[in-house]
């Protein structure tokens, strides 16, 4: 089995501002949505009813410079950072896609997973559809080019395309006039609008509006489309309230970034009472208590504040290491780990430490980390997980694996502890999830942990 997380999440980002630099904008607002997506990013800028744009492999930082900036002049702008969880990992398949057709030209940048897509593409194929990507991206986009030969404006023709989508897809559209963002009626992925100025923007986070001074406005409802042309905007609600809103759990306890908050709940606040009620479900004395980064520390604070033990520092992270960087043998995917985390010593020496951590999937990373941890002096090592055991795939664009690599499916609670080396393991229970997200204005999906989905999967 190889070292691997959980997949992160795509990230989308738009603006209009008919004053300012929209490419720059977009670009420091990937930055800020970096952590959703580090295999591909892209920018497709619109001046003067024109789409151009940029896109390649790596990370944004390393795609775009300053002669590249320059070059991608206009008054909208949208952009994508990709992990990939449907199509394989290559440039064709990065976002945002620009399309041609007979009405002109569109660019999408697209957040989730169709559970329908076999089915669509069969459709799609049988009128002579020609895929040029392995996204179900170009599904969406080839379905509201069909659309647009029978509607008014690209705007109906998102309405009709909806109803041929099931599954998650907070998404940007943009047009040679329009800039138009679009969540699905289930709300499965965040999508936020905020302005600045006469700028108004789209994110799949609060952080990314916050990267470049903009303030925040509302979350768009599930099933909406918003609509900007010129400076106004307009909402078409025809798909709201027509499924209970069931926004992906796993956004609250890993994608998102401490500082965004989603639907009126904090991920950080999320991550301590996860950590708050972790600490009760499975208490043990102990030290120290200290989080695996990122996402495990927040959580790690939660447990040390209910348990009464100290939280320290227990690692630090290189954090120039991307999470795709290349292990070209074994023995370097043997030290994958230590390379990017390296124990603190003298906050675990012969003390007796609560390593919290996100999640455990195949069990790999956590067996190296508790090994981490034993060879710096700790006495004991006591894992918990502030997520349930992963028992079941996601249909919705985390990249949860397949049951067989699951390691809650292949062992019992027991045959993990002794797996991956921990003198205890606890994980948090599923009945705990709905009191981490208090403040929230949405129900959840726990679909990878409970086998339950909102929709019937094909």
């Amino acid at each position: 089995m190889t070292d691997k997380r959980i997949g992160e999440e795509c990230g989308v980002f738009a603006i209009y501002d008919p004053d300012g630099d929209c490419a720059r904008s977009t670009y420091y607002g990937l930055y800020a949505l970096q952590h959703r997506g580090q295999e591909s990013c892209g920018i497709a800028v619109n001046k003067n009813r024109d789409i151009s744009h940029y896109k390649d492999m790596g990370l944004v930082n390393d795609v775009f410079n300053e002669e590249i900036l320059d070059k991608l002049e206009g008054t909208m702008a949208v952009g994508h950072v990709r992990y990939s969880t449907t199509g394989e990992s290559m440039r064709e398949n990065a976002q945002p896609l620009v399309l041609r057709y007979s009405k002109g030209n569109i660019a999408i940048a697209h957040n989730g997973n169709l559970v329908n897509k076999d089915r669509l593409m069969k459709e799609l194929s049988v009128t002579g559809a020609i895929f040029q990507t392995t996204t179900d991206t170009e599904m969406i986009a080839y379905t509201i080019a069909k659309e647009r030969l029978s509607t008014g404006s690209i705007e109906e023709a998102v309405n009709k395309t909806i109803d041929h989508l099931v599954g998650a897809f907070s998404m940007i559209v943009m047009s040679p006039q329009k800039l138009i963002a679009v969540r699905d009626p289930w709300g499965f992925r965040p999508l936020c609008m905020g302005r600045k100025g006469k700028a108004i923007i789209f994110a799949s986070e609060t952080c990314a509006l916050d990267s470049i001074g903009a303030e925040f406005e509302r979350e768009l409802l599930p099933g909406e489309i918003v609509v900007v042309k010129g400076g106004e905007v307009r909402s078409i609600t025809d798909h709201v309230n027509k499924h209970p809103h069931t926004m992906c759990i796993f956004e609250y306890l890993y994608f998102a970034r401490p500082d965004s908050v989603i639907e009126g709940q904090s991920a950080h606040d999320s991550r301590m009472l996860a950590g708050k009620y972790l600490a009760q479900e499975y208490p043990v004395d102990a030290d120290v208590v200290v989080g695996v980064p990122d996402s495990g520390l927040s959580a790690a604070m939660g447990y040390a504040e209910e348990s009464g033990i100290p939280y320290g520092i227990g690692f630090v992270k290189n954090k120039y290491i991307g999470r795709t960087f290349i292990q070209p043998s074994q023995s370097m995917r043997e030290n994958s780990v230590r390379i990017k985390l390296n124990v603190l010593k003298s906050t675990v020496e012969g003390k007796r430490v609560v390593m919290v951590d996100d999640s455990i999937v195949r069990g790999t990373t956590s067996k190296r980390i508790v090994n981490l941890l034993r060879k710096s002096g700790a006495k004991e090592v006591h894992v918990r997980s502030s997520a349930p055991p992963f028992m079941w795939p996601c249909y919705f664009g985390t990249d949860v694996p397949s049951r067989d690599q699951l390691v809650a499916c292949n062992y019992s609670m027991e045959g993990i502890r002794e797996l991956i080396g921990a003198d205890s393991l606890g994980f948090l229970s599923i009945g705990a999830l709905k009191k981490i997200i208090p403040d929230a204005n949405c129900g959840y999906c726990d679909g990878c942990f409970s086998g339950k989905y909102p929709v019937e999967i094909e």
